[in-house]
């Protein structure tokens, strides 16, 4: 039913918006059958690029191909491509089949095979008795569903997701972040999807495209994105870091000391320029030891401040001696004595699990 999947090129992809750069020189390779999320927060240009992959918007500069095709000057109905809004925009006076079969109608499909399309996009989206009820009877992941089913109606080879699901609460979120893995899965469609939200870009994408001022700071898969950031601006953005300020030393082999006003640290070497440079050393609370006495590589000695019970885990807020607030996570397993407020521990982390990055690219 879905036809074939096309991946989408941008080559040096550039929009302004006046006197402002919406988008700076973005150049991404998404496969056929990806599932690609940009991810980044409000305002850094990720929505522009769905809507000039879309047609919505012609780039400033650059070029996007599509299935190996240039896309200049081609309409959004020219496009093999179907994009689902935030808000949805499904039709509340049409049963959900029509809703689903809007695009077909469109085209002059008659009402048999309009109806018969419906119900094979139902099935798929596992919504098999959905079709002669009304929009007002679905609950909003139903409706997320029905809206992609409708989108893939018209057979997309490309489907541009915009944020769907901002709307939902947490649980539905989670449990549809599932949902649309395994329609993609399914259907063989190349999905771009949009959000700000790292836990969704995370759990769903084959690789992820991070975003920050009009710029595409790094594009790699999941794992390698939260454990290899390659600037301060992705480790920053995707999870929680305890975060030094100080100057690079004898920088050897890809490790490198690194001297702050809390101590001076080991820790691996991002791309930071040469010894003396000003950057940051990032560490993460998960990889961040809490321990009694001093340890035998990046020990800190701290002031216990917080101890906040989030479920699976247990973050315990401290203070060092030098006044930097720090934070280790301790697994809610049962084998880990928590401490109490007011405690005096060392916070401890190897070095092969921190990393001294510089800051994000930035437009200029």
């Amino acid at each position: 039913m879905v036809a074939m999947s096309a991946g989408i090129d941008l080559e040096n992809v550039t929009c302004d918006f006046g006197p402002f750069r919406a988008v700076d020189a973005a150049n991404v390779s998404i496969k056929p059958g990806e599932f690609f999320s940009f991810l980044g927060p409000s305002g850094c240009g990720k929505t522009t690029i769905l809507r000039m992959i879309s047609g919505f918007i012609e780039p400033t500069a650059g070029s996007i191909r599509i299935g190996g095709k240039d896309m200049r000057g081609q309409r959004p109905n020219q496009r093999p491509t179907a994009l689902i809004f935030q808000n949805l925009a499904l039709f509340p006076l049409m049963p959900i089949w029509e809703n689903i079969a809007f695009g077909l109608e469109v085209r002059g499909v008659d009402k048999a095979t309009r109806r018969k399309t419906a119900e094979d996009l139902l099935a798929l989206v596992d919504l098999p008795d959905a079709a002669d009820k009304m929009v007002s009877q679905l609950s909003g992941g139903q409706k997320q569903r029905v809206a992609i089913a409708r989108a893939l109606a018209v057979e997309p080879q490309v489907m541009l997701l915009d944020e769907p699901l901002s709307a939902l609460d947490l649980k539905l979120r989670q449990h549809m972040r599932a949902e649309l893995r395994a329609i993609q899965k399914r259907t063989g469609v190349t999905f771009i999807y949009i959000t700000h939200d790292q836990g969704e870009a995370l759990a769903m994408s084959d690789r992820v495209g991070v975003m920050s001022q009009g710029r595409i700071q790094q594009i790699a898969d999941p794992r390698d994105i939260y454990n290899s950031p390659i600037n301060g601006f992705v480790a920053s953005f995707v999870g929680e870091n305890n975060i030094f300020t100080g100057k690079v030393e004898n920088p050897s082999q890809g490790m490198a000391s690194f001297s702050t006003p809390h101590g001076t640290f080991r820790a691996r070497l991002g791309d930071v320029g040469s010894g003396g440079v000003q950057a940051r050393l990032y560490v993460r609370p998960e990889h961040t030891l809490l321990m009694a006495a001093p340890g035998p590589e990046n020990s800190i000695p701290v002031t216990v401040a917080e101890v906040s019970f989030e479920g699976n885990f247990v973050a315990v807020h401290a203070v060092s001696d030098s006044g930097a607030k720090l934070m280790a996570e301790v697994r809610n397993d049962g084998s880990a004595t928590l401490p109490a407020v007011g405690d005096r521990m060392h916070m401890a982390f190897d070095a092969g699990r921190a990393a001294i990055l510089p800051d994000a690219a930035t437009k200029g």
